[in-house]
């Protein structure tokens, strides 16, 4: 059976799951962000009261981690759990990454195999990734992504850092807020990235309502590939990147680093209401697998 560790368990109790040489150490900070459930067979990514807890902590937490206690190396259960939970909750399919490959996108360096476009994309590298959700450029972009850690970090690198959305917009002024929330900036399509379609950018907000009562707004944010097309939206755009580098924004990071992720563990988070991050990657075998769905409308731009 799978078991849902809620926010007062600590390391410890994790520790003494069933896969003790693959169990997560998590702090008590980690623990009370990030729910953990433990998954000891394939087979519960069809399982009811299973899907009813990944996708009931999706809505309620937005991040989830979920931790493996068997080998799977195809991502087979994450395939059908997505699939399961389009099925039973209403999950969008996963969409796929480019015109050129589909719905999962393996995270690790390569120097000269490129999985789409003959692009290198930024996360074929081994470079620093500052703070972004995935897919802005798109104009339906996924709620949710995971991330299947394969190989970690073996060095020390790579630790993925995670930011909730809500609490970067206590932070931002009402000025910042409004500006950000109307249609006034250019977001291209990175060149990896681009589908059938050919579209290579979009004009939008970055800043939606919620529409709903569990989390105040929803953000979109990549900034190498966003232009401000008014000087409003330029000093709200400077503002928003300013709060994400003080030092408040940095108390309330929590970072992940290859013990709380080991192999085996999978990351799931909503894309709207987190926002993700990594430093320098060191070990050249680091390998994650990602997936991304359940796409629909960013919110509407405001007057």
């Amino acid at each position: 059976m799978h078991r849902l560790f809620r926010g007062n368990h600590t390391a410890r109790a994790v520790a003494a799951s069933h896969f003790p040489h693959t169990a997560p150490i998590r702090d008590h900070r980690i623990s009370s962000f990030i729910p953990l459930i433990e998954v000891a067979k394939p087979s519960l990514a069809s399982h009811a009261s299973h899907l009813r807890a990944v996708h009931e902590t999706l809505v309620r937490q937005g991040v989830l981690q979920i931790q493996l206690g068997f080998d799977d190396d195809e991502s087979l259960y994450l395939r059908d759990l997505i699939y399961n939970l389009h099925q039973n909750h209403g999950h969008g399919l996963p969409i796929s990454h480019s015109a050129e490959q589909g719905w999962f996108w393996d995270i690790r360096p390569s120097t000269s195999s490129f999985q789409s476009n003959a692009h290198q994309a930024r996360s074929e590298t081994m470079l620093c990734f500052d703070w972004h959700t995935d897919c802005s450029y798109e104009t339906d972009p996924p709620r949710f992504f995971a991330l299947q850690v394969l190989q970690t970090d073996r060095y020390g690198g790579g630790t993925l850092s995670v930011l909730n959305v809500d609490r970067v917009l206590t932070f931002l002024s009402q000025f910042t807020q409004k500006r950000l929330s109307r249609c006034e900036y250019k977001i291209t399509v990175p060149p990896e990235f681009v589908k059938k379609g050919g579209e290579r950018h979009v004009v939008g907000n970055l800043l939606a309502a919620s529409g709903g009562e569990i989390h105040g707004g929803s953000l979109r944010f990549r900034a190498d590939i966003t232009v401000p097309l008014t000087q409003d939206a330029s000093d709200a755009l400077a503002e928003l990147k300013d709060i994400l580098k003080n030092g408040k924004t940095q108390a309330e990071t929590i970072h992940l680093k290859s013990e709380t992720l080991p192999r085996g563990s999978i990351i799931m988070m909503d894309n709207r209401r987190w926002l993700h991050s990594r430093n320098e990657v060191k070990d050249p075998e680091r390998h994650l697998r990602r997936v991304r769905w359940d796409a629909s409308q960013f919110g509407a731009c405001s007057s």
